[in-house]
């Protein structure tokens, strides 16, 4: 193994706001604890949740680093004391707390996991977050099954790519929204069976259009209040809503909450980054036991849209920011 530097580069916030308050420092390099490993990081990945943070609306939990940064993938460099199961010099993929935007990061033995043989370290770094959120939402909180049907906003983001591949692979019926013509045959791509561009027709009607006035069984929503009545619109009998963002409002206002009770609906929804580490490896096994052998035989796996070298960490988020991706963004350490 190489040995360790004394410091290294992360990316720092100055003050809340946007794209411009990102810049990068030269910082000692953190220590593992107890259960903990040094990870030497070659890609993390850029999700709304940095871009929410560093406008100072998503702070990380107490204790936690302000470093950005909530998935990473390289290679083992040292161990904390307790670790067991990992080595130095493995390659895996982490969920990190915060802390992703640097050439090293502390990450939890628990929340580690084997990189997937056919993907690249800048591949893998692009499962954690996304492959997480949906693991949990999709299918423990949203309970999808075989021969369901589903519906997936924003479906061409790393999380929508993600929700069509894996509920395709797990026997559902998929059905997307996205912004453009391009966007829905990127989503028609990995899998969905229709695809909606949502600025041409109302998703509710055409959901309903194409299940003959059924409705879907589980929608994934990360729009939130402006879709709140739509989506509702769009349930099937004993239909579930998974709401797990709020990008478009978190104030709803008379909205008819009859379909509710009337087709025993259940709206819920979640948040990853401030569960226990417990609770996130109860995910990761979950994933390493379900979703794994797919990444392992190459059936699913994370579509990489643009990397950038760390340093240019502003305009990672002012790509992110735009919505223009098809896919994850990535930051490169160049290790």
């Amino acid at each position: 193994m190489p040995s360790i530097p004394a410091t290294m580069r992360q990316i720092r916030f100055n003050g809340a706001g946007g794209p411009e308050v990102i810049g990068i420092e030269t910082v000692p390099v953190p220590r593992p604890g107890p259960n903990q490993v040094l990870v030497e990081v070659v890609a993390a990945g850029v999700n709304r949740p940095d871009c929410q943070q560093r406008a100072g609306k998503y702070p990380p939990p107490p204790g936690a680093t302000e470093v950005p940064g909530l998935e990473i993938a390289g290679r083992v460099v040292a161990l904390g004391e307790g670790v067991t199961g990992l080595a130095e010099g493995q390659e895996v993929c982490a969920l990190t707390i915060s802390g992703g935007y640097a050439e090293y990061c502390v990450a939890e033995v628990a929340l580690c996991l084997p990189k997937p043989g056919p993907l690249s370290l800048v591949e893998a770094a692009g499962l954690p977050e996304n492959y997480w959120t949906v693991w949990t939402n999709v299918f423990e909180r949203g309970r999808l099954q075989r021969g369901e049907r589903v519906l997936v906003h924003g479906g061409s983001s790393g999380i929508g790519s993600t929700a069509i591949q894996l509920a395709k692979q797990f026997g559902a019926t998929v059905y997307a929204t996205a912004g453009s013509a391009e966007k829905c045959a990127f989503c028609e791509k990995l899998g969905a069976d229709h695809a909606i561009n949502y600025r041409e027709a109302d998703f509710a009607a055409e959901v309903k259009r194409l299940t003959d006035g059924q409705g879907v069984d589980l929608i994934l929503d990360m729009v939130g209040a402006a879709y709140l009545e739509r989506n509702l619109k769009s349930l099937a009998l004993e239909g579930r809503l998974v709401i797990i963002a709020f990008l478009q409002g978190f104030l709803a206002e008379n909205v008819n909450l009859t379909p509710v009770m009337i087709r025993r609906l259940t709206v819920t929804g979640s948040t990853l980054r401030p569960r226990t580490v417990a609770q996130k490896a109860a995910i990761a096994e979950g994933l390493r036991r379900e979703v794994w052998p797919l990444l392992e035989a190459g059936t699913v796996k994370p579509v990489i849209h643009a990397t950038f070298p760390l340093e240019q960490a502003r305009a990672a988020h002012e790509l992110m920011e735009s919505s223009a991706h098809l896919g994850k963004i990535m930051l490169l350490t160049g290790k």
